[in-house]
Formats: C-alpha cells, sequence, structure tokens
C-alpha cells in the first residue's frame, strides 16, 4: 500500500456530512430537551435540515430482497446527502442491536454510513457505522 492509499484509508467517510448532521442534533437536543418520542426528533431535524439547506429525504422506501425475492420493505427514518443513513432513536442506550439494523440497512440501501443518534438522555449520543469495503 502506497502512501496515498494508506492517507485515503485512514480519512474519515464523509467527515465534513457527518459533523454537520451531529450538530444540526445538538442543537434539536439543546433546543427541544429530551423526553420526546422519536417522531418528534425527525420531524425538528429535517427542520434544522432546511434551514442549514442540507438536502435529505424523510422515509424512502427500499426493498429487502431474499435470493430474487422482494421480501418487504425497509424505510431509514433519513437519508442524507444522499449518502448516508441517518437513524433517530430513545433508548437508554446504543447497543449491537442498533448498530446491526443499521449495517443491514446499509447493505439494503447501498449507502456506506449510517449514523445513530440517540436522543434519550440530556446529551446527545451519536455513533458512526460503517459498512465494510467502505
Amino acid at each position: 500500500m502506497n502512501a496515498n492509499e494508506r492517507e485515503l484509508k485512514n480519512e474519515i467517510l464523509f467527515k465534513d456530512e457527518a459533523y454537520q448532521i451531529v450538530g444540526c442534533a445538538l442543537e434539536v437536543l439543546n433546543t427541544l430537551g429530551n423526553g420526546f418520542f422519536e417522531k418528534i426528533y425527525e420531524n425538528g431535524l429535517t427542520a434544522e435540515f432546511d434551514l442549514k439547506k442540507i438536502p435529505y429525504t424523510q422515509q424512502s422506501r427500499f426493498n429487502v430482497s431474499y435470493k430474487g425475492k422482494t421480501l418487504g420493505e425497509y424505510i431509514p427514518d433519513l437519508v442524507v446527502f444522499n449518502k448516508m443513513i441517518v437513524e433517530i432513536t430513545t433508548i437508554d442506550k446504543i447497543t449491537h442491536q442498533e448498530r446491526g439494523q443499521v449495517l443491514n440497512y446499509l447493505r439494503v440501501t447501498e449507502l456506506k454510513l449510517g449514523i445513530i443518534l440517540n436522543f434519550k438522555n440530556s446529551k446527545l449520543e451519536w455513533e458512526r457505522v460503517v459498512l465494510s469495503g467502505a
């Protein structure tokens, strides 16, 4: 692996975009406070995205297939910058279950990055989930 390849490998995937999303989430949590249902935070985040002119789609539909047969649909909370999934939750703590769920969503959508935002507590908890090979 040459120096350029090492540099690209160590670069954080969609760093600037993820930073903007987390900044918006912090603004929503600081303004609303904790204690609401997930949909309130989702809608607050879309309002903040609109103010910041951040492109997103809300509740887009993706087919889940198995060996050529459609099994159902996955509907992520948000697809932001047409590059990443943003999954919103209000749980005690982000666990392997949520990380695994987001990895499955990334496979279905063929996107490379997911961000889990947990608005349960007064301090925002968030994690990046990267699909291997990204």
